[in-house]
């Protein structure tokens, strides 16, 4: 590298130490630097002798001070692999006491490397792969709902609550009084249930409801044509629903 170069690199290596504007050829000293950039005067002599002497290499930046790493990679490697690849007998997951002794390394090492990695063996969490087909055009169309959607189109989201109990305490209800609080029986009589269906506008936050004695397509469909009622006739209307069975029938398809 000629010296223009190497004195332009070094420049702006030196700017993003906050020694703006020095000029690293002239006889100004530590002194005038100092005053000129506003820091210390030992800052302005440390990183001189570190171009000076090694040039370029010297504005990198140094080890730090303190005790060396103890844990080489191919120690966390394994402690990695072991949490996700096995499972310790006699339990569901591993623990970091279990680990340190599986691996030989200290329980405090393997939380860290579990705490780095973000890997949490103790939770479970729920999800389901889709058996749908068209899947990935499914989500493709109602991510383009929201995030392009036509002109004069209205999205609903649409879902329905099934077996609703209705539910009333054998007793009456005792209310709050002065140091002691409401109190009910622990019983109850069951009546029958109810189905609710529902339906929301994202925007506006309206909501199209009825309630119906039975959770069959049939009574899907009475909400579907309570929608076409509801919604202005030069709306598109575009349907969120999940994959229930009363969707899949021959009248909701049609």
């Amino acid at each position: 590298m000629d010296a223009p170069v190497a004195y332009r690199a070094s420049e702006g290596i030196a700017r993003s130490h906050h020694l703006r504007g020095a000029h690293w050829r002239d006889q100004q000293g530590h002194r005038g630097h100092a005053a000129t950039l506003g820091i210390v005067i030992p800052a302005v002599g440390k990183w001189r002798r570190r171009f000076v002497q090694p040039r370029m290499a010297g504005l990198l930046e140094e080890p730090r001070v303190g005790a060396s790493r103890q844990i080489s990679e191919a120690a966390v490697e394994a402690a990695i692999r072991t949490t996700l690849e096995s499972r310790p007998k006699h339990a569901t997951h591993w623990s970091t006491r279990a680990l340190a002794k599986k691996t030989g390394l200290g329980q405090g090492t393997v939380s860290r490397i579990w705490r780095a990695f973000g890997m949490q063996p103790h939770r479970v969490e729920t999800c389901k792969r889709s058996a749908d087909p068209q899947f990935i055009e499914t989500v493709r169309d109602i991510v383009s709902v929201y995030r392009d959607p036509p002109d004069r189109t209205l999205a609903l989201c649409v879902d329905d609550k099934s077996q609703i109990q209705a539910l009333d305490r054998t007793q009456p209800l005792w209310p709050m009084q002065p140091g002691q609080g409401a109190r009910r029986t622990h019983d109850s009589l069951r009546h029958r249930t109810v189905s609710l269906f529902a339906v929301l506008d994202a925007k506006t936050g309206e909501i199209i409801g009825r309630r119906e004695a039975r959770h069959r397509s049939r009574e899907f469909r009475k909400g579907l044509d309570q929608i076409e009622r509801s919604v202005p006739a030069d709306l598109d209307v575009h349907l969120v629903l999940d994959n229930c069975g009363t969707r899949k029938t021959a009248p909701i398809r049609q």
